[in-house]
């Protein structure tokens, strides 16, 4: 049974509802951004693909290290204060980007963008639930799921665009991401006050971000999906350049950028499709797009086919769609107000912590033994737990 909500925002129009899921869109888009410029950084500034995995898991860990304090506060201050510093934070990543000289400022960028991103998607998804009001739930979670995928996936195009006009791409796409991170800015200023929740007073120092007992259940099926299609889809993200290299011989940014834009267009286009389904359902179908992601995987190196590639990262988008949208569904439906953007923190926790391993472990298998065991080690490993995993996500959410 759903418990009563504690809300911080009052319910707002669709104006209001579009502006709070348009920051997490741009931020997201920042996030990604990066993707088919690797291989420009790797060429300028002379880095191997573990380095460039390290770069990624940076990300990780920042977007992690933030997520241990941005649920609480913005639960504790309202979701305006935290959100509004997390777009500033974005900006600052994107200016270093355009002028970064040396993979130190990458990898600040980068954990700089960590930051950002863990800022929204705890306390920016809440505030675009929180908006939807007690009576659209449901579609709001969904909004704010698309809203995430929608910008991971404008990221890479816009950067594989721009990088087919100029051999120069890296000031204007984040020139763009500068404009887009502006108009988040602009209008999440121009949203309503929030209602602190006063629950307690002092600094929410960092930690593991908790969750009331009777709703640990739904918040560890939710991650049980998550997690394997968060994995595969950073997978993508990371590797998948360095693998269509080995497929093809080499690639251009616009596939890459391609490939990771039509990743969460199926993450998008499944949530929109399934929405209607039972949460059991999503997870269920969630778990098998994972698992069919790797064995895509697995036969791409087989038979260097870009066409499995390119099905693996679809399948690999649908899972991380549909694990995300059951997982924030649950919260939605039975996490109270005042605790929402803490049990998103603890949601992506669970998500990130094991893609980041996985991914950096990938790529320093793939520098040692090579690409194909490297990354038929990740497949062979996640597959198996995403099984396991979702079989158990499937009968704890079935069971209400």
């Amino acid at each position: 049974m759903a418990i009563a909500s504690t809300d911080l925002v009052r319910t707002g129009s669709r104006g209001q509802l579009a502006r709070a899921a348009w920051a997490v869109t741009a931020v997201f888009a920042l996030s990604n951004s990066p993707t088919p410029l690797y291989g420009y950084w790797q060429r300028e500034l002379g880095f191997s693909p573990g380095v460039l995995t390290v770069v990624f898991a940076t990300y990780i860990g920042g977007l992690v290290l933030t997520l241990l304090v941005a649920g609480r506060a913005a639960d504790r201050y309202g979701r305006k204060r935290v959100v509004v510093p997390g777009i500033v934070i974005g900006l600052a990543a994107a200016v270093l980007f355009m002028f970064a000289d040396s993979v130190a400022v990458l990898i600040v960028a980068r954990m700089l963008v960590g930051v950002a991103v863990g800022i929204v998607v705890s306390a920016g998804m809440a505030a675009v639930v929180d908006l939807g009001g007690k009576g659209r739930r449901d579609a709001s979670s969904m909004l704010a799921s698309i809203a995430m995928v929608v910008g991971a996936g404008l990221g890479p195009l816009l950067g594989g665009l721009i990088f087919t006009v100029t051999d120069r791409p890296v000031v204007p796409v984040f020139g763009v991401n500068v404009l887009l991170l502006v108009v988040a800015l602009v209008g999440y200023l121009g949203l309503p006050a929030d209602r602190p929740a006063g629950r307690s007073s002092g600094f929410p120092w960092p930690r593991l971000p908790r969750v009331a007992v009777q709703n640990r259940r739904y918040l560890s099926s939710g991650v049980a999906v998550f997690a394997p299609g968060l994995t595969a889809t950073s997978f993508v993200l990371s590797l998948g350049p360095s693998l269509l290299v080995l497929v093809l011989g080499n690639t251009s940014p616009l596939l890459a950028g391609g490939v990771a834009c039509a990743m969460f267009l199926a993450a998008t286009g499944s949530q929109l499709l399934l929405t209607r389904l039972a949460v059991p359902r999503l997870f269920a179908f969630g778990t098998a797009s994972t698992g069919l992601a790797m064995v895509a995987v697995v036969l791409t190196l087989v038979t260097a086919n870009p066409a499995l590639f390119v099905a693996s990262a679809l399948l690999a988008g649908t899972g991380q769609g549909l694990g995300q949208l059951g997982g924030l569904r649950l919260i939605a439906r039975h996490v109270q107000g005042d605790q929402r953007a803490e049990a998103n923190a603890a949601l992506n926790i669970g998500a990130y912590l094991p893609a980041a391993v996985l991914t950096v472990a990938t790529g320093y298998a793939a520098g040692a033994w090579g690409m194909p065991v490297g990354v038929t080690a990740l497949a062979a490993t996640l597959a198996l737990f995403g099984l396991v995993l979702g079989v158990r996500a499937y009968h704890r959410s079935a069971a209400g």
